[in-house]
């Protein structure tokens, strides 16, 4: 029987600040850019009441919030206090897969640690973190990864629960879709039209209509709300892309003004690549457009090298899509031939 344990620090970029700065530990806070056009990362507790969230722009979140203070986020603060974090839980397993600087999941099924209990591994863990960093972090611990996932955002903050074996057919019969890794909001618009809500639902029109229905991805689900889809931990992720993008404090209105940002987001792009020597791993190029109305567009093109022109083309094809819509948000980014070596960083066009 395996034993995952998911850790997630509590609103991490948020409590450092607040940690660090303490007029700011009892007012509604959120780490984003100056402008109001600017994205939040994340935000407290406090402002969460509000109804503020990450990847909300600043002028949003001011009108759900007039109160609310932004700061500028301290990336190079998070990064370190992520590697004291990291550095915690190889005390317990080397086993580890981080998804991000404030989360990772670890395989504790052979650890000694803790008389080999993953409840107590878990207990301990946040307890050495909040002793190393002054910061706070849920669990969640389950025989299944992904439930695991699911189970840390249970007690949230400073919380954790546990899915024990015995019961992890229930929790899955009664887990809403919505709370399944992969399951967004529009691929659960189209499993609610198909009467599908929880994973009892699920297993009740089985893989073979699922796969019918649903497709390849159906399969999936089913495998997971039956809890056959175990998981492992990967030690050894592979960066699929690298990408960079900007959202204007007032629209780009026509197409010449999108192409004349291009020469900066390219240069920002070089530079990100020369720094990860990845100049040499390009397979493909690609433009994101987010217009006014916040529909977003993306194309993209077979490519070994960074080139002007294929982006240009590239750009000048999402923006037609947009019939005229001003624009916000303009991103370019290349893929990444897979080398095991290096680590993963999402795209925002992925």
């Amino acid at each position: 029987m395996k034993k995952f344990i998911h850790i997630d620090m509590d609103c991490f970029y948020a409590a450092v600040e607040m940690r660090d700065n303490p007029s700011l530990a009892n007012v509604p806070l959120a780490i984003g850019g100056k402008s109001r056009r600017g994205v939040l990362s994340t935000a407290n507790y406090i402002a969460r009441q509000y109804g503020v969230r990450s990847a909300m722009s600043n002028y949003h979140a001011k009108q759900l919030c007039p109160d609310l203070v932004i700061v500028p986020g301290r990336m190079h603060v998070y990064k370190e206090i992520s590697k004291q974090i990291r550095a915690i839980f190889h005390d317990y397993t080397p086993l580890i897969e981080p998804l991000s600087l404030d989360e990772a999941y670890l395989d504790v099924t052979d650890s000694t640690a803790c008389k080999g209990s993953a409840t107590l591994i878990a207990q301990q863990i946040r307890a050495d973190i909040f002793a190393t960093t002054g910061l706070t972090a849920s669990a969640g611990i389950a025989p299944i990864k992904f439930i695991a996932k699911i189970a840390s955002d249970e007690n949230k903050p400073n919380g954790q629960c546990v899915v024990l074996p015995e019961n992890v057919d229930d929790f899955l019969a009664t887990l809403p879709l919505g709370k399944i890794p992969g399951v967004g909001k529009v691929t659960l618009g189209k499993l609610n039209l198909k009467g599908l809500y929880t994973g009892a639902d699920v297993c009740e029109k089985g893989v073979n209509w699922m796969q019918q229905h649903v497709g390849n991805f159906g399969v999936s689900l089913y495998q997971k709300c039956a809890g056959l889809h175990i998981g492992t931990v990967s030690t050894e992720r592979v960066r699929k892309s690298l990408s960079v993008e900007h959202t204007y404090e007032y629209n780009k209105t026509s197409l010449q003004e999108c192409l004349e940002q291009l020469p900066s987001l390219l240069e920002e792009l070089t530079r990100r690549l020369a720094k990860q020597q990845l100049e040499q791993q390009i397979n493909k190029l690609s433009v994101k457009v987010k217009f006014a109305n916040f529909v977003v567009t993306s194309a993209d093109q077979a490519s070994h090298q960074l080139n002007s022109g294929i982006l240009s083309e590239l750009l000048t094809k999402a923006y037609e899509r947009g019939n005229q819509q001003p624009v916000r948000l303009l991103g370019i980014g290349v893929g990444i031939k897979s080398e095991p070596q290096q680590h993963l960083q999402l795209s925002i066009l992925d």
